[in-house]
């Protein structure tokens, strides 16, 4: 069973249980899928990598606004944001602890033979598909320009 299908089948389940946080962040994520699948010229089904993507892309939403939430000392608003992220976690693949990042890092380097700011590019084109949906990118480009520096 695909990502997006067990979405649909637990966006059922949140609604038999009168969840309502579930199911409204479950009714967002599909619609931000669905509007990522009929982007471009044609419509087209996402792949299990591209609904992971759009829920990356959906809990990175959901960290800033409650950071600015609570910036703005509006803590109900931040605590919910805070707990569709955690619904949108559910469904995302397990986050690596930094350890792990810092060897896949290490092991980057090694396989590109990058040296300096210059291989940065080579460095990120190798780790991309490894970490994808389990590593923010910012926290990783910033631990690759640190590794290479």
């Amino acid at each position: 069973m695909g990502l997006k299908e067990r979405l649909r089948e637990d966006l059922t389940e949140a609604i038999r249980s009168r969840d309502e946080i579930t199911s409204g962040t479950i009714r967002m994520v599909l619609s931000a899928i669905t509007n990522e699948e009929v982007s471009g010229k044609s419509a087209r089904e996402l792949t299990d990598a591209e609904v992971i993507t759009v829920l990356s892309r959906e809990a990175k939403k959901r960290r800033e606004a409650a950071e600015a939430f609570d910036a703005g000392d509006r803590a109900e608003k931040a605590t919910l944001e805070r707990a569709e992220g955690e619904v949108i976690a559910r469904y995302l693949p397990a986050q690596l602890s930094e350890a792990e990042l810092a060897q896949m890092i290490k092991d980057a380097i090694t396989e590109t033979g990058a040296s300096g700011p210059a291989g940065m590019g080579p460095v990120m084109k190798v780790l991309s598909p490894k970490i994808a949906g389990r590593a923010d990118g910012a926290t990783v480009s910033s631990a690759v320009k640190a590794a290479l520096a």
